[in-house]
């Protein structure tokens, strides 16, 4: 995060082409707008793996926690908001005799 004009770039792209939905912009943006800076700091994101709304939730994640790091004043305010909870969940593990993690094969009769 650098002091700049609001720019954000998600892995090396502007915020528009690698968020196509509305959705995923308005989560990334969250913090920024509820603490009403959203044009004070140019952020560069690098982010892999899961789905683009586990993304866009991890690039909140992560741009609420610099924010609380660069002010600690804005800690509780993001707090209250939930912005530095993180998301627990997990995918479960596939279970032996069945197809997946609870799904079974399929029963026949016959």
């Amino acid at each position: 995060m650098a002091s700049g004009t609001g720019k954000i770039e998600v892995n090396k792209r502007p915020l528009q082409d690698y968020f196509p939905k509305a959705t995923s912009r308005y989560i990334v943006n969250q913090p920024l707008n509820l603490l009403q800076i959203s044009d004070k700091y140019d952020i560069k994101v690098s982010v892999s793996g899961g789905g683009m709304t586990g993304q866009s939730g991890a690039i909140r994640l992560g741009i609420a926690r610099a924010l609380a790091e660069i002010d600690p004043n804005l800690r509780a305010e993001l707090k209250k908001a939930g912005f530095l909870t993180r998301d627990s969940r997990k995918v479960e593990r596939k279970k032996y005799g069945l197809r997946g993690a609870r799904r079974s094969f399929q029963f026949s009769k016959r």
